[in-house]
């Protein structure tokens, strides 16, 4: 095991969407710091069988909560819950999110509702419960998870980018009404990152994912994790995705839709990327493929109790094998 950091050996970090992605690799960093962990996602096996893995490696403690923070009520049950642990929160990380790639007319109105229910209710419920507790104490941190996509219009992905705007709007607004209160906001912007969120998005045959290249999911958490520990209102993570978001500000936003349009088209190559690298998300993957016989989407509805294997994808299996559309 990893030693502990004594300065952080009776914090606690709650993290959202902590089984893949960003969120898992940010979870490793406030481990390898010492922070005591408490995790929230959807799928309880999948979220043991990370605490699991993180217990092996880290000499923190480990609490899984398993939530859907598509339901009103999960963020009110997650911090009542932490509350009968005797747990004060000193870091939340705002990771859980997802888009759904498609003309917004031909998505259904229950998929945009879960994603803004998602994206901005839950975040705003879950910063709002533990903010209070947070400026009680003059201390503690928060993390938002943003996107370049909320810098500009995005066609063919017009709710999720919405939303985003929406995190970074109103992290910066709370950075700047919590100064002097010793409680901190950041919101991470990222770009396209290699993670199972095009899968979810059935935009895995896009041009951005296909053929462009992504960002590391650690080398973003890495880049959020510095600057929420500087106190810093906002960072975006990578050379190339400054230069989108600069771009993005002084070109017209007309011009940003249509630049944005062309990479969440559909991609006429044959070869390219056709599954993550990242492997917490592929493991999620997996999870995904044993509740549904489908590599694409998101669990079904009341997943909690899922079953999972250990098996992963192999990086060379064919997109039949894989079982994609």
């Amino acid at each position: 095991m990893n030693t502990i950091n004594l300065d952080n050996r009776n914090k606690y970090a709650l993290v959202t969407g902590a089984t893949s992605g960003i969120g898992y690799e940010l979870a490793k960093l406030l481990a390898t710091d010492g922070y005591n962990l408490v995790l929230v996602a959807r799928n309880k096996k999948l979220l043991q069988q990370m605490t699991d893995q993180l217990k092996e490696k880290f000499n923190v403690e480990i609490t899984p909560l398993a939530k859907d923070l598509f339901k009103k009520k999960a963020p009110i049950e997650i911090y009542n819950k932490t509350k009968e642990m005797g747990i004060s929160i000193d870091v939340l990380i705002n990771d859980a999110g997802q888009g759904e790639r498609g003309k917004f007319i031909e998505i259904p109105l229950e998929r945009h509702l879960d994603i803004i229910q998602l994206n901005i209710a839950s975040l705003v419920s879950l910063t709002k419960l533990f903010l209070d507790d947070m400026v009680q104490r003059n201390e503690g941190r928060i993390l938002q998870l943003g996107s370049e996509a909320g810098k500009a219009p995005m066609p063919l992905l017009s709710v999720y980018a919405a939303t985003k705007a929406f995190v970074v709007s109103f992290s910066e607004s709370l950075s700047n009404e919590l100064k002097d209160t010793g409680v901190t906001v950041t919101v991470l912007l990222p770009g396209a990152t290699d993670t199972y969120f095009f899968h979810k998005a059935h935009a895995e045959n896009t041009v951005v994912y296909r053929e462009t290249e992504l960002q590391e999911a650690a080398e973003v958490a890495k880049d959020g994790y510095e600057a929420l520990m500087k106190g810093e209102t906002r960072v975006i993570s990578g050379a190339k995705t400054k230069a989108h978001v600069y771009m993005s500000n002084i070109m017209p936003d007309s011009m940003n839709a249509a630049n944005f349009r062309k990479n969440m088209e559909e991609s006429d190559k044959e070869e390219g990327r056709f599954q993550s690298e990242h492997t917490a998300s592929r493991t999620e993957r997996q999870a995904i493929y044993e509740a549904t016989a489908e590599h694409d989407g998101d669990y079904p509805e009341e997943n909690e109790q899922t079953d999972i294997t250990n098996n992963e994808l192999q990086p060379n299996e064919s997109r039949v094998q894989a079982g994609d559309i």
